[in-house]
């Protein structure tokens, strides 16, 4: 991955790296998000030693979700998800910060398409405020 290929590009360098279930569940929620806000900002941050490649970042007006693999699950982290509605019940994890609510998925579990779409929009909204 070239530093100057556009942050897209990257994420989907990213994607393809994990070889597995949790390359292809993040590429359908990027999907997903992209049908739910079409003019989301994909972003690339906290680059590191310990984490080169960076964290795939979802935008707009603010920061709505960060997406990371880690050797068993996949996180999204929804970085107003305290104070969004969550009438389907999404967030598993993260569930007594106070700002923060994630979303932790393991291999075979699913997020219903449409209530995650009603959760992005609603990050962005909190975003817009």
């Amino acid at each position: 991955m070239a530093d100057s290929d556009t942050p897209s590009e990257q994420i989907d360098a990213i994607i393809d790296g994990l070889g597995d279930w949790r390359g292809e569940k993040l590429s359908r929620l990027r999907g997903l998000t992209r049908e739910a806000l079409p003019e989301v900002v994909e972003e690339i941050k906290w680059r590191k030693p310990s984490n080169p490649l960076g964290v795939p970042t979802w935008s707009l007006d603010g920061i709505l979700f960060t997406g990371e693999a880690y050797k068993g699950k996949l996180k999204l982290t929804f970085a107003k998800g305290a104070s969004l509605d969550d009438p389907d019940g999404i967030f598993n994890a993260s569930l007594d910060a106070g700002t923060r609510r994630a979303i932790d998925l393991h291999e075979g579990d699913d997020v219903d398409d449409e209530a995650f779409k009603d959760l992005v929009r609603s990050a962005a909204a909190a975003n817009a405020g």
